[in-house]
């Protein structure tokens, strides 16, 4: 059993009492699936049905529904428990990475070490004094090890704590954190465009009363042309809502959504303030914060210099097969070392510049949308009057109580002889008023 959670989240911001076209244009869900996923949960949490003379349904629902869904269906429990399961999991592998940089760095240098130190010694035992005194002198050890630490930085010291704090929610991302944030950034920022996209246009058709022209829909579409006589981009909206056209008397073509001009909510009809389009955010390299993303890059650059003095020190094996132990390990994964080293600082350079592309796309886009929304904000005499034309096909239908003739949570017999009853004094008022 599944029910969608923009669904539910509808029900509840409405009052638990509402029509398909509520839910449709306050979420942007498609028509048949509010009607559908409306009957639905209904029926698992012993929602009412009630049926007004126009033949218009509401439905309303138990304010602890949630509570009804959990306890009945062990799904929705099973998937709670996995997604904070799978919270755990995600994290582990967003910090994976900067342990793995840390441990490669650590393990590149060791070996660097022992093979300094196996060379030095040599130097002085033998007649490779020159060759040993030139790689394992003073100078080359001083150089390796202070850079070192000097990447690393001191993990207590003031800078570091006085960063000002980079996620959204306020709190700080720790370094693990950081090193993921800058190999594959946070996320698209607009995961959610297309739920935002009808959204809105639902609350647009909403806030005009079921019937609205191209114009006033063009800002909240991707549309890569001007607007023309044209109108083919209206076509997905007429499906996702059950809309259609209209001719009106002059001729002029506008859109028309019967079912969104039905609603169960009693004082709700007020118009919604909106955004003048849909705007799409641009991407962000990272959130980390600076401090974070130039010792990640410090770090990288050790990383990547470390494994390319490694492998010139290994040669061609020789020198691991003698030395044995950890310099033998190392060498056996230096390709996976030297690969993620070139990977730590190629990936997001790669990615530094497809953002920038994909970012002036999405301007376009923008710009593109905020002309509509222009045209639409200071109409033409032609737009004018069609937005009049369009005005003229509002309407709003409301469920009322006294206007229901059927709920599914009474007596079909008992229901019947409180509208005969209904009928009878109906009739008795007309004819004492004639």
């Amino acid at each position: 059993m599944t029910v969608d959670r923009r669904l539910m989240e509808a029900v509840e911001t409405l009052g638990y009492r509402v029509t398909a076209g509520d839910v449709a244009g306050a979420v942007g869900l498609p028509l048949r699936a509010a009607e559908q996923g409306l009957m639905a949960l209904a029926a698992d949490v012993g929602g009412t049905l009630q049926v007004a003379e126009s033949g218009d349904i509401a439905y309303v629902f138990p304010k602890n529904f949630r509570s009804i869904l959990q306890a009945k269906y062990w799904q929705l429990r099973l998937r709670a428990v996995a997604q904070r399961v799978w919270g755990v999991v995600f994290y582990l592998i967003r910090i994976s990475f900067g342990i793995f940089l840390i441990v490669s760095i650590i393990l590149i240098f060791l070996a660097i070490a022992i093979i300094l130190i196996a060379l030095s010694s040599q130097g002085r035992d033998g007649d490779d004094r020159n060759q040993g005194s030139s790689w394992g002198g003073g100078g080359i050890n001083f150089w390796v090890f202070p850079d070192f630490w000097y990447f690393f930085g001191d993990p207590y010291s003031s800078p570091r704590r006085s960063q000002p704090r980079s996620r959204e929610d306020g709190e700080e991302m720790n370094f693990f954190e950081g090193v993921y944030s800058f190999l594959f950034g946070d996320g698209n920022p607009n995961a959610d465009l297309e739920e935002r996209r009808w959204q809105l246009i639902g609350q647009v058709i909403r806030n005009n009363g079921g019937a609205v022209t191209a114009e006033q829909i063009a800002p909240y579409l991707d549309l890569e042309t001007d607007l023309g006589d044209d109108e083919w981009y209206m076509l997905p909206v007429l499906t996702h809502f059950h809309g259609r056209p209209e001719v009106t008397e002059t001729g002029q073509i506008i859109y028309r959504f019967p079912e969104l001009q039905t609603t169960a909510q009693a004082g709700k009809g007020q118009r919604q303030t909106l955004p003048p389009i849909l705007e799409e955010h641009l991407w962000r390299f990272s959130r980390a914060p600076s401090w974070q993303i130039m010792v990640a890059i410090g770090l990288g650059c050790v990383n990547l210099i470390g494994a390319l003095m490694l492998g010139y020190l290994l040669g061609d094996g020789a020198i691991a097969q003698e030395l044995g132990g950890l310099v033998a390990f190392v060498a056996s994964i230096f390709w996976i070392l030297l690969g993620y080293g070139i990977g730590f600082l190629g990936i997001p350079l790669g990615r530094y510049y497809w953002l920038l592309w994909q970012n002036q796309r999405i301007r376009d886009r923008n710009a593109r949308r905020y002309r509509y929304a222009n045209i639409l904000a200071h109409p033409s005499p032609e737009l004018r009057a069609k937005l009049r034309a369009a005005q003229a096909y509002a309407q709003q239908r409301q469920i009322r109580e006294q206007d229901v003739i059927y709920r599914s949570d009474q007596d079909l017999v008992e229901q019947e002889l409180a509208q005969s009853e209904a009928i009878d004094r109906e009739w008795l008022r007309r004819l004492e008023s004639e």
